[in-house]
C-alpha cells in the first residue's frame, strides 16, 4: 500500500495543475507571495521539480540528470509542459518505495524524506499560485496536516535555506482553532 505522503502528492500534484489549467493568459505574469516571483516563475518552478522526480526516484543522481531542467522548462506552451511533468510525476510516485534511496544535491534520503520535501513545496507554491492569480486559495486540509508536522521541525532549516521568508506570528486564536492551513503557510513566512 503506498504511504499516505505519496498519496497527498498523488491528489497535490491534480490540485496544483488545476490551478495551472484555470490561469487566464493575464494571470501568468502576476505577483505571487514568493518573492520576486510571477506565477509563471512558481508553475516553472515546481514543473521543473516534477520533471525531476521521475528520475531521482528511480535513482539517478543529480549529476545523471545534469541541466537539462534548468532555466526556463515552460516555453511557448506551459500547461503542456506541466501537463507532461505531472503525468510522469504521478507515475513515478505511485511506484515509489519510500524506502527507496534518493540522490539529492545535498545527500542520499529516503524517498519518503523527499517526498515530504515534495509535499510541501507542491501545497506552499500552490497556494502562492492561487494568491497571485486571485484563483481559490483552499488548501487539502489532510495535506495541510501533513505539511505542517513536517514543517514544524523542518521550517528553520528551509529558512535558513533562503527557500522560505521568516515565520509569520499568527493569533493564539488561530492556533487554539487548529486551522493547520494558516499556520503552514506562517511557518512558510506566508500571510494568508
Amino acid at each position: 500500500m503506498p504511504h499516505q505522503t505519496f498519496d497527498l502528492i498523488d491528489r497535490s500534484i491534480s490540485s496544483f495543475g488545476a490551478k495551472v489549467r484555470a490561469l487566464t493568459a493575464e494571470r501568468w505574469e502576476q505577483p505571487t507571495p514568493c518573492a520576486e516571483w510571477s506565477v509563471r516563475d512558481v508553475v516553472n518552478h515546481v514543473a521543473s521539480e516534477h520533471l525531476w522526480a521521475p528520475h531521482l526516484l528511480e535513482g539517478e543522481s543529480i549529476t545523471q540528470v545534469g541541466d537539462r531542467y534548468d532555466g526556463d522548462v515552460l516555453g511557448a506552451s506551459p500547461l503542456a509542459v506541466w501537463e507532461r511533468a505531472s503525468v510522469r510525476s504521478q507515475a513515478a510516485w505511485r511506484a515509489a518505495s519510500p524506502d527507496a534511496t534518493v540522490h539529492l544535491s545535498f545527500g542520499d534520503v529516503a524517498a519518503l524524506d523527499y517526498g515530504e520535501q515534495m509535499l510541501t513545496d507542491l501545497v506552499i507554491h500552490g497556494w502562492d499560485v492561487a494568491r497571485g492569480a486571485g484563483l481559490d486559495e483552499t488548501i487539502d486540509p489532510d495535506a495541510a496536516n501533513r505539511v505542517l508536522g513536517y514543517l514544524e521541525t523542518h521550517a528553520r532549516e528551509w529558512q535558513r535555506a533562503g527557500l522560505f521568508a521568516a515565520p509569520v506570528a499568527v493569533s493564539d486564536v488561530i492556533v487554539a482553532g487548529g486551522d493547520q492551513a494558516i499556520r503552514l503557510l506562517a511557518l512558510a513566512g506566508r500571510t494568508a
